[in-house]
Order: C-alpha cells, then sequence, then structure tokens
C-alpha cells in the first residue's frame, strides 16, 4: 500500500488550478469530471504521489456538502492496493465500516472504494487499483 494520492475539496478548480500550478511550478495534467460523483476534478504529480482538486458539480454531491460544512481543504487521503477486493474484504473483516462494499469507478482510471471516516480517526480514505 502506498499514498496514491491526496484529494482537496475547492470552490473554482480553475482558480485552484493556477493556484497550485504557481505552488508545485508545474501544470496540472489532467481534468476529468466524474458524472456518478457530481464532481470535476484535476489532478497534479508531485514527486511519488499526486494531488487531486475536487470541484462540486452538483449541489448535492458529497464535495458540495463538505465545503458547506467545513470549507476548502483536505478532503480524503486514498492509498494504492494491488488488490481492491481482497482489501475491502480484509478491512471488512477487521472491522472497518465501509462506504463502498463493492469497488466503483472513479477518477484517473481507478476502481476505487471508501471506508468511512467514523472508523479511521476521522480521516475518509479512499482505496484505489488501476483498471488495466
Amino acid at each position: 500500500m502506498k499514498l496514491e494520492h491526496i484529494g482537496i475539496a475547492v470552490k473554482d478548480i480553475e482558480a485552484s488550478n493556477k493556484l497550485f500550478e504557481t505552488l508545485f511550478n508545474k501544470p496540472h495534467y489532467k481534468i476529468e469530471a466524474v458524472e456518478s460523483e457530481g464532481v470535476k476534478t484535476s489532478f497534479f504529480q508531485v514527486g511519488e504521489s499526486k494531488i487531486e482538486l475536487l470541484e462540486a458539480t452538483n449541489p448535492d454531491s458529497a464535495i458540495a456538502k463538505f465545503i458547506e460544512k467545513k470549507g476548502e481543504g483536505i478532503h480524503h487521503l486514498a492509498f494504492e492496493v494491488t488488490d481492491i477486493d481482497a482489501e475491502i474484504e480484509r478491512l471488512s473483516n477487521e472491522g472497518f465500516q465501509l462506504i463502498h462494499q463493492t469497488p466503483k469507478d472513479g477518477a484517473d482510471n481507478k476502481r476505487i472504494a471508501f471506508l468511512h471516516p467514523k472508523s479511521t480517526n476521522g480521516v475518509l480514505v479512499e482505496l484505489c487499483q488501476d483498471k488495466g
């Protein structure tokens, strides 16, 4: 398992892209909409990991609710796994509360599943695995 990316909730992805491009001194490499989650994402490669900016595309999305409640900022930590189905089963057996019982399609060509922050000391944890 390795840290794959840090997800950051933002109100304005274009303004945030400019800010992080200046911060990292490099452009984002991808913008992608994830309709099922109601978000637009933008990715920056930073060393071995990535930064994912997330902007809500609908007011009922998890990102819109997060920003309304907590404001912009770190939303989740994502860890790359080699077998997401096995990890979901293992973590469920260990007593972790899962938001997703089975993986779903996510951004950046990944299969994803989230663990509920109630079982991870208040941190939203995403598991992700390359689709291909």
